[in-house]
């Protein structure tokens, strides 16, 4: 189960909104709120764990059905409150998403939609002007991260041992390999995709900036500063910036990615 400790997700999201109220209508694994940062407008999205949760398998912070669907309702909403407007508001996405909720019911009732639902909202936000940014804050897993963060302009992450990214938990990962969890920490070494630490990460060219905290679960003052002073910057590189993903084919690492992508235009 998932302690207070451990709800990195609510605790960003209440130092960074403050006093303002979450909106209403959302599902209570939601948190959502409209703010200033910067001079800009922006709305603040996180998902958090809910225990009362009608799906089972999304009570410690996965993303399921209810918040594929919530997640794109609150952006969908931004989306067509600033439609006529010129300066559109941010999208922060505060990531602490463990993966996306695993059972048959969500299986059974569209959880492929759900989540697409929310990629798609995200891209068209990113697409449409909103400055979208991913702040991980804990981990952020498989489907659930593509859902919620994946498809922003910028990604910033916390340097410390609980922000993990990656598609799967290492346990399922050594089951998938056919490989004991030592196993695959070694191939991860020289590999850097199979890899979970913000390092190897880094290397794909994937995090626009890695930030030291003094606590990532619980942020102090001087935390928060240094966040909003990142989100700051982020959201003045993006203003200036193509709209697209291309900024991430530029790290090494990413190198074969690049080269693929440039055959396929030739041929194209």
């Amino acid at each position: 189960m998932t302690t207070a400790q451990e709800q990195r997700g609510l605790h960003w999201f209440q130092a960074l909104t403050g006093a303002a109220q979450p909106l209403q209508g959302l599902p209570a694994s939601l948190r959502v709120a409209d703010c200033e940062l910067a001079g800009q407008a922006v709305r603040y999205i996180a998902v958090i764990a809910d225990a009362d949760n009608p799906f089972p398998r999304a009570r410690n912070g996965e993303v399921g059905l209810l918040e594929g669907w919530g997640l794109a309702q609150a952006v969908d909403d931004a989306i067509e409150a600033d439609r006529n407007n010129l300066h559109k508001r941010a999208l922060i996405a505060i990531v602490d998403v463990p993966s996306q909720a695993y059972g048959r019911r969500e299986e059974a009732y569209g959880i492929h939609q759900a989540l697409a639902g929310a990629v798609d909202a995200y891209a068209r936000a990113r697409l449409g002007g909103h400055a979208v940014v991913g702040l991980l804050v804990g981990k952020a897993m498989s489907g659930a991260f593509l859902a919620h963060g994946y498809q922003a302009n910028r990604l910033i992450a916390l340097r410390d041992a609980g922000v993990m990214v990656h598609a799967m938990g290492k346990a399922a990962a050594a089951r998938i390999t056919l490989r004991s969890v030592d196993e695959l920490e070694a191939l991860a070494a020289s590999v850097p995709p199979m890899a979970y630490d913000l390092d190897n990460y880094a290397s794909l060219g994937l995090l626009a900036e890695v930030l030291d905290v003094e606590q990532a679960a619980l942020p102090t003052a001087a935390d928060l500063a240094d966040v909003k002073d990142a989100l700051g910057r982020a959201l003045a590189d993006i203003a200036g910036s193509p709209r697209d993903l291309r900024d991430r084919l530029g790290a090494a690492n990413r190198a074969a990615s690049s080269q693929v992508r440039e055959a396929l235009r030739a041929q194209w």
